[in-house]
């Protein structure tokens, strides 16, 4: 059974408003298969799988006027703590921890920039299965226009330590967790940026061939905002689905070493 250490990403999933539609774009594009759910409590979530594995969800909008996106779930072994720790670093707790039946304990948070995320503490269901292959979760990356606070936020609420990195004319930050890279962070600064759009998480699924996945996503009636691009960490491009959805591929440099 794959468990995650706390701090770490465990599981991603989606608010559609169409779970049936979705499962069908995504199992088109990354070539997953879905299991829905027999409890008549869960409404319908469906888990995605690729060879088998758990790699994603797809689920009802937990509230009226929830728009379509994308979780990101860190790993927690006390997700009251959690909710706590949030409120105490300036954040807002957005959905108090709650059981999900059996499978676990998860709160929904804000951070102090307003980017939204997730806790779970796992019961019988640790998370995503299958990570950094072809078909799951690659990578979660914070847009924020506060990487000051994000800086105080997360290694008060998930125990992270920030390490910035200099590209050109940019700051990345990478979130570390003891030895390991947990996720990154790229300050929302320039044109790039619309002036509309809020703090994120943006989640990456890994592909083989990022030209040939966005071309795809076309085809299945998604949209590119960001076409393949090379980048140090790999080629990558950002998608939304036929729902409005942003997530991102990327095919992974394998001679990278932040």
């Amino acid at each position: 059974m794959t468990t995650h250490a706390p701090g770490m990403p465990s599981w991603v999933d989606l608010t559609s408003p169409d779970p049936a539609a979705a499962a069908r774009f995504y199992s088109d594009l990354f070539g997953w298969t879905s299991r829905v759910a027999e409890e008549p409590e869960a409404g319908g979530y469906t888990t995605f799988l690729r060879d088998g594995k758990a790699v994603a969800a797809v689920g009802e909008p937990m509230s009226e006027g929830q728009p379509p996106v994308w979780t990101s779930y860190f790993a927690t072994d006390d997700a009251e703590a959690a909710a706590t720790r949030v409120e105490q670093a300036g954040g807002k707790v957005v959905a108090a921890p709650f059981d999900v039946m059996g499978y676990g304990r998860m709160a929904v948070f804000a951070d102090r920039g307003g980017a939204m995320f997730a806790v779970w503490q796992a019961g019988s269901m640790q998370g995503a299965e299958l990570m950094r292959e072809p078909g799951s979760l690659s990578w979660n990356e914070l847009m924020t226009r506060d990487p000051a606070g994000s800086k105080e936020f997360y290694p008060a609420v998930l125990g992270w330590r920030p390490r910035d990195l200099e590209y050109e004319a940019m700051t990345y930050t990478l979130w570390e967790l003891g030895e390991r890279a947990a996720a990154g962070m790229m300050p929302m600064e320039g044109d790039m940026w619309p002036a509309d759009l809020p703090s994120h998480w943006m989640v990456y699924f890994e592909v083989t061939d990022p030209d040939a996945t966005a071309a795809k996503a076309g085809q299945l009636g998604g949209g590119v905002s960001v076409p393949p691009t090379d980048m140090i960490a790999g080629r990558f491009a950002v998608i939304n689905d036929p729902h409005g959805a942003f997530f991102s591929v990327i095919k992974s440099n394998p001679d990278y070493q932040p």
